[in-house]
């Protein structure tokens, strides 16, 4: 739009299915809400319900806000690749704090019920899911807002970067299932099989973690709904590249 060229609409059906994204995330904190409220007393950060807050935590910042971290790039076409980085950065920061509050929470709630740490698969893939998810992180950050490295390392990283992004948003959504399955059999294992409404509210849980994965999972994976570069960020990426490699920019690509 700087340069007096038409502002490129937005390709067909993304705004839907970010749209849908949307609803299906807070869909999911509802979800997730309704039952620690209905069936397992609510969260507080003393006391038994302490535990609480681990799940509430993780579905919200290591998966909706991951996953809306990574529609960043979807959804911001037409800003300043500065802007969308910071964006996109931030988000992540905040899904980490909201994990973290969460990790701090299970262990804490651990400790006081008597309970062992890190014995079940679902502590083991959680464990490395949030390890993984703070280096990918703290990589992001110092390869891409805060650049020194060179041209041909950032391009070299961008697509780890970029798998390990999915990867990790895929196995955060498999240790929440992990987990829910875990809760129950230890709240419910009598009544779990029976259909119980506890049972079917927490599945539902698992089933929306689920679509709402699939529906981000679909639009970051859509070739034609990339964000493509700006005009001006093509000329300061060819100069970055000079600067750091001391090429001399090749013709005009588009």
């Amino acid at each position: 739009s700087m340069d007096g060229a038409q502002p490129a609409a937005r390709p067909a059906g993304l705004s839907a299915y970010v749209a849908i994204s949307q609803l299906l995330g807070l869909a999911l904190l509802a979800t997730t809400g309704a039952w620690l409220g209905r069936y397992r007393g609510g969260v507080a950060w003393r006391g038994p319900l302490q535990l609480n807050v681990h799940p509430l935590c993780m579905v919200l910042g290591m998966v909706f806000l991951q996953g809306d971290a990574l529609l960043v790039y979807r959804v911001f076409r037409h800003e300043a690749k500065r802007s969308t980085k910071l964006v996109h950065a931030l988000l992540h920061g905040l899904a980490l704090v909201f994990a973290l509050i969460g990790v701090i929470a299970v262990f804490e709630a651990h400790r006081a019920q008597g309970i062992p740490d890190m014995y079940s698969l679902h502590g083991w893939c959680g464990m490395a899911a949030f390890v993984l998810y703070l280096l990918q992180w703290l990589l992001g950050c110092g390869f891409f807002l805060f650049p020194s490295a060179s041209f041909s390392l950032r391009s070299w990283y961008k697509p780890q970067h970029v798998f390990l992004g999915i990867t990790l948003f895929a196995l955060s959504i498999a240790v929440c299932l992990l987990g829910i399955t875990e809760m129950l059999l230890f709240n419910i294992s009598e009544s779990y099989s029976l259909f119980v409404p506890e049972g079917v509210l927490a599945n539902t849980v698992g089933v929306l973690l689920v679509v709402y994965g699939l529906v981000v999972g679909y639009v970051l994976t859509r070739d034609e709904w990339k964000r493509l570069p700006l005009a001006e960020e093509l000329s300061l990426s060819m100069d970055f590249k000079t600067l750091t490699e001391g090429e001399s920019p090749s013709g005009g690509s588009q």
